[in-house]
């Protein structure tokens, strides 16, 4: 640390102790320095009790091994860390002042110039309320969803994408005259005798964007008219997009402010010689009238103001509204009554007021400017905005609900998969272990083939999983689609037989898109099976490819990008789906087929490949008459590239003497195989089981031709940012990434510098070899 005085220091722990939070110093041995009164009185140990010892001697019974990472890590690299006690609820055993288990998060920070760092800095701070508070929010939301949309006395409907009613609470029947029967499936648009406004109120919703509340005039089943206060706003379930409308009642603020504006303008002195029936309004109106000066000074108050804020006339007359409202809302009650003075205009806002009681108060106001003066008109709608925000809440469980039984669907269809996968490999191992034992060779080699198909099995299972969730390593290159279709038409018209009738429609002068070519064939396989399985007894599959400009209305509904797309279309003359079954055809595991016909993937993985590759897939059925399932890839402003066979490797290049690699994977089968592989090839070879410990390989003098790093790696250094490391070390290190997935930490970078690669796992070693031998050549960096 920096050479300070002794009053300085004196002045620091003095400010230490005046925290509400712990504040730990440790020294480059994590012996304690400093331990401020917080943390005695959290623990019971009193400073001189703390200082000169470390955290595991002063908490023998606590699991500080993450901790004490961390303070490593903050040490030696500078890094600073965060523990949350929702990833480790035990960071040390504090207690409140009632003696209660303390919840709290810590925070490693290094202190110093430049590393490696004299001291570390460790903060914890207490989350015990917050995180209580949030449990118990968790636990009401979903009782109080039912009881709040069923007793809501504003009218609550939700549409989908067409603005078509899905649901209505009960005042939306008291309010417009039908029945909930009817409204469901009534477009709502119909209500509103302006319904441009509605429409670009909807429209606004439907994109995300906040919906401000909008004065509609309706009529209902009878022809009456209502005058309603409508708001909108989007969310999301199943992966399908829908909007909230909330209809307030209105008719008596309407009816106010246009008698009240009828009758001021007829008025000669307009405050001080009011009508008899003016002043009956102003008398009886619930909602808060109000004129005031083009400052913003009040000039006349209605009794509405002391029912609802509970303030006397006195207390108002002569003032400005800044001392009654919250400090958020001044700013743009001010630029309200600037704009309304500058100009004889209407303006709608909401602002909070504060109430005798000191509590507030949400009042939406309408407010015309006179001649000067301003007509205020406000409605307390506190308790109708506390209704929506316990419905957004009850909405956020909902969609949380449906994606864990989403997620408890996808992990029980690929524990029963890989279960089938594993007992193949560990029957035939065992087997294989027993035969060899016995000197019986005959049937080795059928074990061992029985073994590696279920392993190229799991594989392609996970790569199916990985194309779903759109984390698949892709390889995009400009294609023709036309090319692409018309190589693969003799492999689909033998892979779904004489029975069916295979016919191609391809589009002349069909755009380029760029796209990985080898998986958009696998959807496109995985498509005309789908289609010979709906036609069991024979018909027709048609495959056409069409140029496709997609507007904003249906990128919309179908959410996607506005703009060029080329359509692959695969059309089938078969049973068709229901409405029910399209709704979940791209859910994984999720499959119409008898058991042990289909994994419930296919649709699943051509889906996460389309979104990954920027475009979408859309299904049209008509049960008993058939299927088109469209898929958007979008359109490439290039040229083509012609692709070359890709090179076999007989036999592996050996290496030149004394080249190394360092070989970094947690899992030690990986490192094991890996390093026999590099052995039989005359490699060198150094392993690590994390980042740290390869950081301090790379930090010595030792010879280090290739690092080999998995991705995802355990301590909190990933391999991306090992590679970055260690690119700062040694610049011309060649770097080789092995993932099972597109790792972010990867992808998420601007770019694989020269002289990196990635392989995606599983790989064959064959596979490794070269792209080892081609790193070492310099041949620049590969994608795998």
């Amino acid at each position: 640390m920096l050479a300070i005085s002794e009053l300085e220091r004196i002045q620091l722990a003095d400010a230490f102790d005046a925290l509400d939070s712990g504040v730990v110093v440790l020294d480059r041995h994590q012996r304690i320095a400093f331990w401020n009164h917080w943390l005695q009185s959290a623990s019971g140990i009193a400073p001189e009790q703390a200082v000169g010892r470390s955290l595991p001697a002063l908490f023998p019974d606590a699991s500080l091994d993450q901790l004490s990472i961390c303070i490593a890590d903050a040490l030696t690299l500078g890094s600073s860390a965060l523990l949350t006690h929702s990833l480790h609820p035990d960071l040390l055993p504090l207690r409140t002042r009632a003696g209660l288990p303390l919840i709290h998060n810590a925070t490693a920070r290094p202190l110093g110039p430049h590393p490696p760092y004299s001291h570390c800095l460790l903060q914890i701070a207490d989350v015990t309320v917050s995180a209580q508070r949030e449990r118990v929010l968790r636990e009401r939301q979903n009782a109080r969803y039912d009881a709040v949309v069923e007793s809501a006395s504003d009218v609550i409907v939700t549409l989908d994408v067409n603005g078509i009613v899905q649901f209505a609470n009960p005042a939306a029947a008291r309010e417009t005259q039908y029945r909930r029967s009817e409204l469901v499936g009534f477009s709502l648009g119909r209500l509103f005798e302006e319904r441009c406004r509605w429409e670009d109120l909807w429209r606004t919703a439907l994109n995300g964007n906040p919906s401000p509340s909008v004065e509609l005039v309706a009529r209902r089943k009878d022809g009456s008219r209502t005058f309603l206060d409508v708001s909108a706003s989007q969310w999301s379930s199943a992966g399908r997009i829908f909007v909230t409308a909330i209809l307030r009642d209105v008719n008596e603020r309407h009816t106010a402010v246009t008698e009240l504006r009828d009758l001021n303008l007829n008025l000669e002195q307009r405050v001080a010689d009011r009508t008899q029936e003016r002043d009956r309004i102003w008398q009886v109106s619930r909602d808060m009238l109000g004129v005031a000066a083009a400052d913003g000074r009040w000039i006349s108050i209605n009794p509405a103001w002391t029912k609802v804020l509970g303030w006397l006339p006195a207390d108002i007359l002569g003032r400005t509204s800044d001392w009654l409202q919250r400090p958020e809302d001044r700013p743009k009650l001010r630029d309200a009554v600037s704009k309304l003075a500058a100009a004889e205009q209407t303006a709608d806002f909401e602002s909070s007021f504060r109430t005798r009681e000191n509590d507030y108060r949400v009042l939406s106001w309408t407010a015309i400017n006179v001649e000067g003066l301003l007509y205020c008109v406000a409605r307390d709608v506190t308790e109708q905005r506390r209704q929506q925000d316990a419905l957004a809440e009850a909405e956020e469980a909902l969609r949380h609900a449906q994606k864990m039984e989403a997620v408890g669907q996808l992990t029980g269809g690929l524990a029963h998969d890989f279960n089938n996968l594993l007992a193949g490999i560990s029957g035939a191992l065992e087997l294989l272990k027993l035969r060899i034992s016995q000197g019986r060779y005959k049937d080795v080699d059928r074990y061992i083939s029985t073994a590696q198909g279920a392993t190229n099995r799991a594989a392609a299972l996970t790569h199916r999983l990985l194309a779903f969730s759109r984390r698949q390593t892709l390889d995009p290159k400009a294609t023709e689609v036309n090319k692409l279709v018309g190589g693969m038409a003799d492999l689909i018209r033998n892979t779904v037989g004489p029975s069916v009738t295979v016919s191609v429609a391809d589009s002349a002068d069909l755009w380029i898109t760029l796209v990985d070519p080898n998986q958009l064939e696998n959807a496109l396989l995985n498509l005309c099976i789908n289609a010979r399985d709906a036609m069991p007894d024979g018909g027709r599959l048609t495959i056409e490819t069409v140029n496709s400009f997609v507007d904003s209305a249906n990128a919309l509904s179908s959410e996607m990008i506005t703009g060029e797309y080329v359509r692959l279309s695969v059309s089938d003359t078969g049973t068709g789906m229901s409405s029910e079954v399209v709704k979940r055809a791209f859910d994984p595991f999720y499959t119409t087929k008898p058991l042990g016909q289909g994994t419930g993937l296919g649709l699943s993985m051509i889906y996460g490949f389309a979104k990954q590759s920027g475009g979408q897939v859309r299904i049209e059925s008509i049960l008993g008459e058939g299927t088109t399932i469209h898929l958007f890839l979008p359109r490439f402003h290039g040229q083509e590239h012609p692709q070359g066979e890709l090179p076999t490797l007989s036999q592996a290049p050996r290496a030149d003497a004394g080249q190394t690699v360092l070989i970094v994977d947690d899992e030690p089968s990986v490192r094991m195989l890996v390093g026999e592989v590099l052995a039989e090839l005359g490699y060198r070879t150094i392993e690590s089981a994390d980042g740290a410990s390869a950081l301090r390989v790379l930090c010595s003098d030792a010879r280090v031709d290739l690092l080999v790093t998995d991705v995802g790696l355990p301590g909190g250094m990933n391999g991306r940012q090992l590679a970055d490391f260690s690119r700062t070390a040694r610049p011309s290190l060649k770097i080789l990434f092995i993932t099972g997935y597109a790792e972010k930490a990867v992808m998420d970078a601007p770019g694989l510098d020269k002289g990196m690669a990635i392989l995606t796992k599983p790989f064959d070693m064959d596979s490794l070899a070269k792209h080892i031998r081609d790193l070492l050549a310099d041949c620049g960096s590969l994608t795998a």
